[in-house]
């Protein structure tokens, strides 16, 4: 490389040499109006070639020089962020392995290299919240939120916070933050779900859930979140009932039953809101066919208090009848008669058709009945009797409700079992048949 730069410089003086030979009259060059100079075209030639030159010099040393700055500089950052990553590190490997204290320091020590790194910002704010306290978790969030406004982790950690401190109103403002550039973002969607059902906001819900609908991906997922929605639309058509805004609960029960013929907390709903126009001859007439069609327990027990209330025992009589016609061997349906036999004060038919029932040990509930018959005939030993067997004279004529899906117990119905948040989940616990 020496030899070729030698070899280029020989050759450019042998040029100006060769130059100086043929050009050597003066040129004028003007420094000013007054001041004029003679001088050789080879200077001349010389003068501007230096001039360019050095100007070169100039601009490949700055070039150099801010190069150098700028590598000093990356290598500064690189050793930096290769020690903030070292504190990253050693700040999970304590987290996981249940060091909070130390995953403090070490997250401390990199918020002193870099005050707004996000992730240390929002690790810290973690161990805050799940030492219990939010006030320096808030700190930190909004630390991170200030650094970085559209953070999806930082959003979704702030739900979480405003959740944990029962201020669901903000936890939603939150939500929609990232809803607001990110319609789909799903974990935001499930957690304003979630909010909005703490919240009761079901017609919010129904909106919500449309969307979650429309997006779901499997088959299996896509029924799930129809049931969620039926769900969502039969708590809001209950709030109207219970509001007084019976047209609209009118609509929204309706809705329900036609997404899903079997749902019959909505069957029930719409019967109230019959009951509630003054036309409870309808809402028993409505019942009855809903019974007839879906043979539900939980219907036939509702029809047993319109029809009792309404003083036509006989016709609910000739109902339990009629069923157990169509199916002998339906042992609840018999038991059920016992029962409402007992309630009427109709003992020889009530003690006639707990002698019906198949496997009577299989319903404790029997012995209490007959114990009661015996006892209001006086025929006090077999009513002991009946009574020792029983060992629980409680809730003689009312039969507790059981979840299919979380086995909770429940003395009073619900659409919507309290335990587990499953609909048209209860049944009659019946001979112990509550359980998973």
């Amino acid at each position: 490389m020496g030899k070729v730069i030698t070899l280029i410089f020989i050759v450019f003086l042998g040029i100006i040499a060769y130059l100086a030979l043929l050009n050597r009259e003066p040129v004028s060059l003007s420094i000013t109006q007054d001041v004029v100079y003679e001088i050789p075209k080879i200077a001349l030639i010389l003068i501007s070639v230096t001039a360019g030159a050095f100007l070169m010099l100039v601009v490949y040393t700055m070039r150099d020089t801010k190069r150098l700055i700028g590598n000093i500089q990356t290598q500064k950052m690189q050793k930096r962020k290769e020690k903030i990553q070292n504190l990253y590190a050693r700040a999970l490997n304590a987290l996981h392995s249940g060091r909070p204290d130390v995953a403090v320091n070490a997250l401390k020590d990199i918020l002193s290299e870099d005050p707004g790194n996000v992730q240390a910002l929002l690790r810290l704010g973690e161990v805050h919240m799940d030492a219990g306290d939010y006030k320096k978790a808030m700190d930190c969030l909004k630390r991170a939120l200030s650094s970085d406004p559209e953070n999806t982790e930082t959003l979704l950690s702030l739900v979480r916070i405003k959740e944990m401190t029962k201020a669901y109103e903000e936890a939603i403002a939150y939500a929609d933050d990232i809803l607001e550039s990110d319609p789909k973002n799903i974990a935001a969607l499930y957690k304003k779900r979630k909010l909005l059902e703490k919240l009761g906001r079901w017609d919010d819900l129904v909106y919500l859930q449309k969307g979650l609908l429309r997006n779901a991906g499997s088959e299996e997922e896509r029924q799930k979140e129809q049931s969620l929605q039926i769900g969502y639309k039969y708590e809001s058509g209950r709030e109207s009932l219970e509001s007084g805004d019976i047209e609209k609960a009118k609509k929204t029960f309706r809705a329900v039953i036609k997404l899903k013929k079997d749902f019959i907390p909505a069957h029930l709903g719409y019967a109230e809101v019959m009951i509630q126009e003054g036309n409870t001859e309808d809402a028993i007439n409505y019942l009855e066919r809903v019974y007839t069609e879906r043979k539900s327990m939980i219907v036939l027990a509702r029809l047993e208090d319109l029809i009792l209330g309404v003083g036509e025992p006989m016709r609910l009589i000739n109902l339990y009848k009629k069923s157990i016609a169509e199916n002998p061997s339906d042992n609840v349906l018999k038991f059920f008669l016992a029962k409402l036999y007992y309630r009427l004060e109709m003992l020889d038919d009530a003690l006639e058709m707990t002698g019906a029932i198949e496997n009577p040990s299989a319903f404790p509930e029997i012995t209490k009945i007959r114990g009661g018959i015996f006892m209001k005939r006086g025929q006090f030993e077999k009513a002991s009797g009946e009574f020792r067997s029983a060992l629980n004279m409680r809730m003689t004529l009312k039969i507790p409700y059981c979840c299919a899906n979380c086995a909770y117990i429940s003395d009073d119905w619900s659409g919507r079992c309290p335990s587990c948040g499953e609909w048209d989940s209860f049944f009659f616990n019946i001979h112990g048949a509550c359980k998973l």
